[in-house]
């Protein structure tokens, strides 16, 4: 039966590297500690096992620091492929070409920031000229190139093209781009990049987006005889959806990591837990598989510093 091994009295010292603190977790064991503990030792093993190792993150993240440690899990080649939203691509595009993302609080006086023309992120407030205004300039750039070289695109495919326009290393786009990891925002119209693609036809520049490439191209991916697939899925929504559904084509996921907030009660794919998913062929039922509940901005940087140190 499970409960067999002893909880441990952990101790921290003085200069503690982040492989020791993860032990220490492990030691902790209650109550989210040996979870995190527990995933790291999954993430570590899926990366070094696995050919298709999907992350997944919801926009709201791109906002915030942890932008920078996304990119450097790409970067580092520890992904390939990554799926996400358009909200994500707004906040790296915006950063990216100058937007200033400030620190703020979640008691504001929204009133008085709508009239001083600020948007809230949580505690994060964005200018609006930071915003919508820096992925218009994009978009007004990247679609008279990409007309260039063809008319119609796979979303995939242009967002391998808009990377390469970005010269930010905290930029994920950028961070895919270089390394060949295929983005897929299956949500693409649903913010300010899939809007402004839209008004660009209003100005001439008749683009086309077939998104049944980027399905063509995920076909290859998870049609696969043999290959074992790891996905770490941070936040719910489509996703997350995504990516638990196309892998339910290969058989189920054989590693998987949820970091979340969200709670399973309510029936939401959110909150559902790695569990239910075996019930779609989502999720192998042999698979090594973990949720750890908290603020991802507080686990990731975690899991990632333990991932840096231990590949090193």
């Amino acid at each position: 039966m499970k409960g067999t091994e002893e909880i441990k009295d952990a101790r921290i010292h003085q200069n503690m590297e982040v492989e020791d603190l993860i032990k220490a977790y492990g030691d902790i064991h209650g109550f989210m500690a040996g979870h995190i503990y527990e995933a790291s030792s999954i993430l570590f093993d899926g990366i070094k096992e696995s050919d298709i190792r999907v992350l997944s993150f919801t926009g709201n993240l791109i906002s915030t620091g942890l932008r920078g440690i996304i990119a450097q899990l790409i970067e580092n080649r520890f992904f390939n492929v990554v799926v996400t939203t358009c909200g994500a691509l707004d906040h790296d595009i915006a950063r990216a070409y100058g937007g200033k993302y400030l620190k703020g609080y979640f008691e504001a006086d929204d009133v008085e920031l709508y009239r001083q023309e600020v948007h809230r992120l949580g505690n994060v407030y964005i200018r609006i000229e930071d915003y919508g205004l820096k992925v218009e300039e994009f978009v007004r750039k990247l679609v008279p190139e990409a007309l260039k070289l063809k008319k119609e695109w796979g979303m995939y495919e242009l967002l391998r093209e808009a990377g390469r326009l970005i010269d930010d290393k905290n930029s994920f786009l950028r961070s895919a781009a270089e390394t060949g990891a295929d983005v897929f925002v299956p949500g693409w119209p649903d913010g300010s990049f899939g809007t402004n693609l839209f008004m660009e036809k209003g100005r001439g520049n008749e683009i086309k987006i077939d998104y049944f490439r980027d399905m063509e191209r995920l076909s290859e991916i998870f049609f696969s005889e043999g290959k074992k697939a790891l996905a770490l899925i941070i936040g719910g929504g489509i996703s997350k959806h995504h990516t638990i559904w196309w892998s339910q084509f290969k058989g189920g996921l054989d590693y998987v990591v949820y970091l979340t907030t969200a709670l399973e009660w309510d029936g939401s794919l959110s909150g559902a837990m790695p569990r239910e998913a075996i019930t779609w062929g989502k999720v192998k039922p042999s698979a090594r598989k973990a949720i750890v509940y908290g603020d991802a901005t507080i686990t990731l940087p975690l899991l990632a510093s333990h991932l840096l140190n231990s590949t090193r």
